[in-house]
């Protein structure tokens, strides 16, 4: 029987190369690797092609391209044979909309307001300006509006298969509301000369019944199709006739026809710029073609879970992770809805279901309880195992280069506020917007605020959400929580510190509005349905602007170290301590003992092992020092100038040589590399929003850097570079290599579930995605196995490079955690002691329960241990010793209390041992918080 809680987790991105009976495939490698559930990318039907699956078109279905129900079948029979778990990495926020696939949208852009889905979409109907009535925008035009419309691009068609009229934008379809159908089909007769053809007469006929700017309705639409479907000549007929709306050069009358038809549809068309500050439907960031859902709205959420309800009841899902729960309006009503529906979906079989949620955690910030959640999926964690293993010593230089090298303040503060700035001036000013003229409404709603112009509380609720510190609160229709209302008296505070204007209790309506204060008993009558949409509204707006600000942009600004530079951390953050590590793990360990930790996922800025290598910058900063000044001394010819032009930007050759470092090959062909560092410094410069960026693109800087990587890359160019970043690039391979030793230890052992990430199992040196989604060859890791069931650690060392001694101790690691489930799921965490002159190079720990336990021993720092990392180290190297009091090590007789770290380290720089625990014993204490 499946456990609940997982040993460990193996995600797999699914996509039409790698479906769900090559999934199948890897169950019985993953097996015996130690894996107990596969969890896998969404695989609900997404939009054709996708290389992702977050651009789900409809919930209801399972992703043809992936194999459908019957490859599904195949896969869950295959995990049933294998006692594996699935987990589903599911999405409740948004759906992939325009083009022609999704059916909900289709429908709401038919009928607008009045389709039933309309409920399911956040959008704010009245916004777009200068039009007559409500509509939606759709930003999928390439040109300008006009342009797409004058060169023919734009044309109106008619499907005889479904009696229904629609525009088309190359693969966007554009449905047209049947209440116009009976203008049109007047048009195509005219048009076609046909008025006293049977099929004329016919089709004039069924468009005189049907009068009135209402009708066809909903109701009496389908008939209506049926029979302009059923009417015989009627395609040809109208096919001749459409050329009164094809519009093109030179076809005025036809371009007007057109376009006065498009005008009067449930939605307006406009150039793909213009969503940043037009569109009036919410997105996933700025994404246009991913619109949010109102899973709020509880026939919206049975609608997009019951296909997720059947395989639970079906015992083919264990568990879910909910994707981007920080776009949902409230949260916490989400998941009390979400056990229900599992308690439901199980019935009398009730058992425990692993839910763990995509969140990223502010510094300092503690997770929400959310019902049934047993954590995140660790990416807090995987900034804190970076943060332990960094070398503290070297951060300071790093500085310092960085201060030079940029010209700023290596202070992460007021780069981050100017990136909010811009985000809020471009990709997300139409979000802003609406948010602004809903607080003015609520301030003109009474006399007592109506004084405060638009202008004003625009400016002030800038400040805010510039100085707002995390993602969101989790504000509900309740009152705030003691801690959302400090956090936003606090946020206000900061803000008000920053206007220069007269106050005038500005701001304290401002707060009063985003807690809800302003419908407090005794106080001005605001209404209530407005302010709380506009405090609700704030929690989804805030924590895209904090993605786009610094994850997509701070984090392609700021490059004073790049390891630090994760999703869910900070890039100015210091090292901390091994003692603060251990309270956070004996938190954690009462806390949540069952959320994952990762080292690597789909949306990681590199792979593990590059961000090992990087870490070991820190402990070689004069020699970086020197090697990057050297280079950018070699590399100077191969700039790109043109006038002010500078391609790369200083502070970006930076970024790149780090890069560089990071995913050198290391006896490894190299075809592709030059290749896959062009796409990444592409995609970095855009996301940095400096010289270059997606909305803006400066193409003459873009081939600037294109030019530059293949320039310095080229060994004809640049041999006396290449030369001397390969010499460099070995010994950080090494440093990172004993860096991603530890890494995984930890992981593995640590309390949490460990999960792993496709192919990390061998060196992961992928730069950010797409990059990361490069076919894995599991079939040489899976023949490869076998041969390491007793391993020559020795001879794994020395052939370091191709990655075996990575598979081994992930294999190693995984027996364990199997072997001694309950204790890596329930046990305690204890700090072990280490004594000696290199103590603080070593991380020492016990899991125990019961009676039982494991000691776990990672080394750090290892230049001083490995000659600058020129060759693996010994274990005679290091001087110090575990304190074992209270521990007996398996195949050891009791007696020593402890053990010299030569000896612990003989074969690897890491080390996990069984042991018994002769020492007092606590009462075992309630864990976790699902």
């Amino acid at each position: 029987m499946t456990a609940a809680i997982p040993i460990a987790t193996y995600r797999l991105q699914l996509t039409a190369d790698f479906n769900f009976d090559a999934a199948a495939a890897v169950i019985p490698y993953l097996k015996a690797l130690g894996i107990s559930h596969l969890y896998a990318s969404p695989f609900m039907k997404s939009r054709k092609g996708s290389t992702h699956g977050y651009d789900i078109v409809d919930h209801t279905r399972l992703n043809p391209e992936l194999g459908g129900e019957a490859g599904f079948g195949r896969l869950s029979e295959a995990l049933r044979r294998h006692d594996f778990g699935l987990i589903l990495d599911f999405v409740p926020n948004h759906v992939g909309v325009h083009f022609a696939d999704n059916p909900w949208w289709l429908d709401v852009l038919e009928w607008g307001p009045a389709s039933p889905h309309a409920v399911s979409f956040d959008i704010d109907w009245d916004q777009l300006p200068y039009r007559a009535r409500g509509g939606v925008l759709l930003p999928v035009i390439g040109s300008s509006y006009g342009q797409a419309l004058e060169s023919g691009e734009i044309e109106l068609r008619y499907d005889p298969d479904e009696g229904s009229f629609s525009g088309w934008y190359f693969e966007h379809r554009l449905p047209i509301a049947p209440e116009r159908y009976s203008e049109i089909l007047r048009t195509v007769v005219k048009e076609a000369g046909a008025e006293d053809s049977a099929a004329g007469e016919r089709i004039l006929a069924l468009a005189a019944r049907y009068k009135g700017l209402r009708h066809p309705n909903r109701k009496e639409a389908p008939a209506f199709k049926a029979e302009l479907n059923a009417i015989e000549g009627a395609a040809d007929l109208i096919a001749r006739g459409l050329d009164a709306y094809r519009a093109g050069p030179d076809r005025p009358a036809q371009v007007l026809a057109l376009h006065h038809l498009l005008e009067r549809q449930h939605y307006k068309l406009g150039h793909w710029r213009l969503a940043s500050s037009d569109i009036n439907y919410r997105r996933f960031f700025d994404v246009n073609t991913l619109a949010g859902l109102r899973v709020e709205d509880a026939g919206t959420f049975e609608a997009i879970h019951r296909l997720v309800k059947a395989l639970i009841a079906d015992g083919r899902l264990q568990g879910l992770r909910l994707d981007h729960i920080d776009g949902l309006r409230d949260p916490a009503q989400y998941f009390q809805r979400l056990r229900r529906l599992i308690r439901d979906a199980q019935g009398n079989d009730a058992k425990p279901f692993y839910l763990v949620i995509e969140k990223i955690l502010g510094e300092g910030e503690k997770l929400h309880p959310f019902s049934g959640v047993h954590g995140t999926t660790g990416y807090e964690w995987m900034n804190v195992i970076t943060q332990v293993l960094v070398d503290d010593s070297g951060l300071d230089p790093l500085d310092e280069i960085w201060r030079q090298v940029s010209n700023t303040s290596p202070k992460l503060e007021p780069l981050l506020k100017d990136a909010k700035r811009r985000v809020l001036e471009t990709l997300l000013a139409s979000e802003f917007t609406v948010l602004t003229r809903l607080l003015a409404r609520i301030a003109g709603g009474h006399y007592s605020t109506r004084d405060y112009s638009a202008d004003s509380l625009r400016q002030a609720f800038e400040l805010y959400v510039l100085h707002f510190p995390v993602y969101r609160t989790y504000l509900t229709s309740a009152a705030p929580s003691p801690h959302d209302r400090a956090l936003i008296s606090a946020t206000i505070e900061k803000a008000r510190a920053d206007w220069f204007a007269a106050d005038d209790g500005i701001f304290d309506f401002l707060r009063d509005a985003l807690t809800m204060d302003l419908l407090r008993p005794g106080g001005p009558a605001h209404g209530a349905p407005r302010v709380r949409r506009f405090a609700l509204k704030v929690q989804q707006f805030t924590g895209p602007l904090m993605a786009k600000s610094l994850e997509d942009t701070a984090f392609y600004r700021y490059h004073r170290l790049l390891a630090l530079n994760e999703v869910g951390g900070d890039p100015s953050a210091r090292a901390i301590s091994v003692d603060t590590f251990h309270d956070m793990m004996r938190t954690r360990a009462d806390e949540w003992p069952h959320g994952m930790t990762a080292t690597a996922t789909h949306d990681t800025k590199r792979g593990e092992d590059a961000r090992a290598r990087i870490m070991a910058l820190a402990e070689i900063p004069g020699e970086w020092t020197s090697a990057v000044g050297r280079w950018k001394i070699l590399n100077a010819p191969h700039l790109v100038i043109e006038g002010e032009m500078r391609a790369p930007a200083a502070a970006f050759e930076y970024m790149l040589y780090q890069a560089l470092l990071g995913a050198w090959p290391v006896n490894e062909p190299n075809t592709t590399f030059a290749e896959r560092m062009q796409a990444y410094a592409l995609k970095a410069a855009r996301e940095g929003k400096q010289e270059t960026s997606w909305l803006n693109p400066n193409q003459a800087y873009e081939a600037g850097l294109r030019t530059f990587i293949e320039r310095i890359l080229d060994p004809a160019a640049s041999s006396e570079f290449l030369d001397s970043m390969e010499t460099l690039a070995r010994r950080v391979a090494l440093l990172g290599a004993l860096n991603s030793l530890s890494q995984i230890t930890m992981k593995a052992t640590m309390p949490g579930v460990p999960d792993f990430y496709q192919g990390t199992e061998f060196w992961d040196l992928s730069l950010v995605d797409p990059d990361n989604r490069r076919p894995v060859d599991f079939a040489a890791r899976a023949a490869l196995l076998p041969s390491l069931e007793n391993p020559d650690w020795a001879d794994l060392a020395q052939h370091w490079p191709d990655g075996h001694i990575k598979l081994a101790w992930t294999r190693r690691l995984l027996k364990q955690r199997t072997e001694l489930a309950e204790l890596f799921a329930q046990g305690d965490y204890q700090p072990l002691e280490v004594s000696g002159p290199h103590r603080d190079h070593v991380i020492a720990f016990a899991r125990r329960r019961g009676g039982d336990a494991v000691i776990v021993a990672v080394a750090k720092s290892f230049a001083a241990f490995s000659q600058g990392g020129r060759a693996w180290p010994r274990g005679e190297a290091f001087d110090g010793a575990l304190d074992l009091k209270g521990y007996t090590l398996e195949g050891m007789a009791r007696g020593p209390t402890e053990l010299r770290l030569s000896k612990l380290f003989g074969k690897l720089p890491v080390a996990v041992l069984k042991a018994r625990f002769e020492g007092s014993l606590k009462p075992a204490r309630k864990r976790g918080r699902a």
